[in-house]
């Protein structure tokens, strides 16, 4: 008998389940794929949080535009150690311009936004961080204080939520003293002008005390205080009544030097400062941290502190060290020659 097949049947009857096959792998593919994008769209979101979580937000409160030099080297040496601007650290910057309402405000305003740490520039701002981050965890790392036993335990732990340098602008009054009548012996009466209730006035006036007599000065104080009183008091000073200026670890008297460095130039006296930027901007002399170094070296505690350090564990850095600096253009508007002696030593000029 002869058997005769149907082509096309049979090709229908095995060609039915492959194109079945083909539907349902089709099928499962695009499911799986769909699941893949899903799982990576999740993961992706959840890295991206991880990632925002791992920014650093670090405040900076500040008292003056002369001590921007202390931030910019901390945010420098903070890049070096690894933390980028933008990608895992972010700063939130504050300047009160010398106004202590506004500085506290600041503080709080910082202390509310939950920072993870606040970095200061002077004792003025660091008592007011210190304050405002009382019964919290935030970390305050002053990046210079001229008086630091009035924030801190001891050197060797501040005993609280700081840690930091000490600029040791309060321990060279004297040297800043000694360095005027080097240059002018004939001086004896200083004017300065000093907010009596800034937070450094016990301390300036106790180093005045100490250092002055022994140098047969006479030390004047002209109150202020606000920054604006000093354009009123600044014109009072006269030549006839003082033999030179002298501006002390005071950040109001700092945010309003200007002034001071003027009239001092038209009555022909010198000008002694506790802060390198402003021999700079016209004072004659200063001897005196550089703040931009101060800032690198505080990163480094920041760092620290960040990865775990607590901050009462860190002894109190003194500065890596102190320059002798004078502004020559100041020194021959008034008709001073610097001796070759202490032209060998200056550490910085000014023209």
């Amino acid at each position: 008998m002869d058997y005769h097949f149907n082509n096309s049947l049979l090709n229908g009857v095995f060609l039915l389940p492959a194109r079945f096959s083909l539907r349902v792998l089709g099928s499962a593919a695009r499911s799986g794929a769909i699941l893949l994008g899903v799982a990576a769209i999740f993961f992706l979101g959840v890295a991206d949080r991880a990632s925002a979580q791992n920014i650093y937000i670090i405040g900076s409160l500040n008292t003056g535009n002369q001590f921007a030099d202390a931030f910019e080297g901390f945010k420098g040496r903070m890049a070096e150690l690894g933390y980028k601007e933008g990608r895992n650290v972010r700063y939130d910057y504050h300047n009160s311009k010398g106004n202590a309402e506004a500085l506290k405000s600041m503080a709080q305003k910082l202390v509310g936004d939950k920072v993870d740490m606040i970095i200061t520039t002077t004792t003025t701002g660091t008592v007011a961080a210190a304050k405002a981050t009382v019964g919290t965890r935030i970390p305050v790392v002053f990046l210079s204080a001229g008086n630091p036993q009035r924030l801190v335990k001891n050197y060797s732990t501040s005993g609280n939520n700081l840690a930091g340098i000490s600029s040791a602008s309060m321990e060279l009054v004297a040297k800043r003293f000694e360095l005027l009548r080097e240059l002018y012996p004939r001086i004896k009466r200083v004017a300065m002008p000093v907010d009596p209730n800034g937070v450094n006035y016990q301390a300036i006036v106790a180093e005045i005390n100490a250092s002055t007599p022994k140098l047969g000065f006479i030390v004047s104080e002209i109150h202020v205080h606000k920054v604006a009183d000093i354009a009123k008091v600044a014109p009072m000073i006269k030549s006839k009544d003082y033999d030179a200026i002298f501006s002390p670890v005071d950040s109001l008297v700092t945010e309003g030097i200007e002034p001071l460095v003027n009239q001092a130039i038209a009555e022909k006296i010198p000008s002694a400062t506790s802060l390198l930027v402003n021999v700079k901007r016209g004072c004659l002399l200063t001897y005196a941290s550089d703040y931009a170094a101060l800032g690198k070296q505080g990163a480094v505690l920041a760092d620290k502190i960040l990865k775990g350090a607590k901050p009462s564990d860190l002894p109190i850095e003194l500065p890596d060290k102190i320059l002798l600096a004078l502004n020559l253009k100041t020194a021959k508007a008034i008709g001073l020659k610097i001796p070759k002696n202490i032209l060998l030593r200056t550490d910085e000029t000014f023209e």
